[in-house]
């Protein structure tokens, strides 16, 4: 027994992807194409992205929000727990990075569950708003600029339906966050984040060491 999470060793780490990963091969040659990109860190961790997957069917979520898609790893899990009819907004800016992500989500047979948008996220979910789009999502995801976090928060939260949910990714930054000597503004943006999330009172919130640190909101 313990009263502090465990820290994963090297060993642990692969123990626990031993007994727990059920990672389908199209995802499997994602990740591997993936880890030899030169951003290849922006990558999630195969055992998020599967607790993703299984938070999409345990909540019955049908529409989802994504700011930051990179090569597509956490959209193809998503949209694989999606139903037929599910739908994923998806956020971002780079071609080069999105052209990897469209080419397995045609292999995953997801690509007509996900809508992809290229332009500045905020701009996407300001003409979501526009368009009308408040409280109809189950579920968003935001990984993308970190500088950005604390703007992407509240047309996040007004585009989530009440007891939808939101996840964050990158919320410990490989221990930054905790270092005070460290002010850039990607760090201070991720902390600005953590701050405003745990001050909000609209919000259900939990921040789990899963990967790099992702925070779970719960709008109430």
């Amino acid at each position: 027994m313990s009263d502090e999470t465990l820290n994963l060793t090297p060993e642990l780490y692969q123990y626990l992807k031993s007994v727990s990963l059920r990672e389908p091969d199209v995802l499997v040659r994602l990740r591997e194409e993936t880890s030899r990109h030169p951003r290849a860190a922006m990558q999630i961790s195969p055992e998020q992205g599967q607790f993703m997957s299984l938070l999409v069917k345990l909540l019955g979520v049908q529409k989802v929000l994504e700011i930051g898609v990179f090569t597509g790893y956490s959209s193809t899990i998503v949209a694989l727990a999606l139903p037929d009819d599910g739908q994923i907004t998806a956020c971002d800016i780079d071609e080069d990075f999105t052209s990897i992500a469209q080419r397995y989500w045609q292999e995953a047979g997801v690509s007509q569950k996900i809508n992809l948008n290229l332009a500045p996220a905020l701009e996407t979910l300001n003409k979501l708003l526009d368009q009308g789009a408040e409280a109809t999502y189950d579920m968003a995801f935001i990984d993308a600029d970190k500088c950005n976090y604390p703007n992407y928060y509240e047309p996040c939260l007004r585009l989530l339906k009440p007891g939808g949910v939101l996840l964050v990714d990158n919320v410990l930054w490989d221990g930054r966050v905790a270092d005070l000597s460290i002010n850039d503004v990607d760090t201070d943006g991720i902390r600005r984040l953590n701050q405003l999330v745990h001050e909000d009172s609209r919000v259900d919130m939990s921040l789990i060491p899963l990967g790099d640190g992702l925070t779970l909101v719960r709008k109430k």
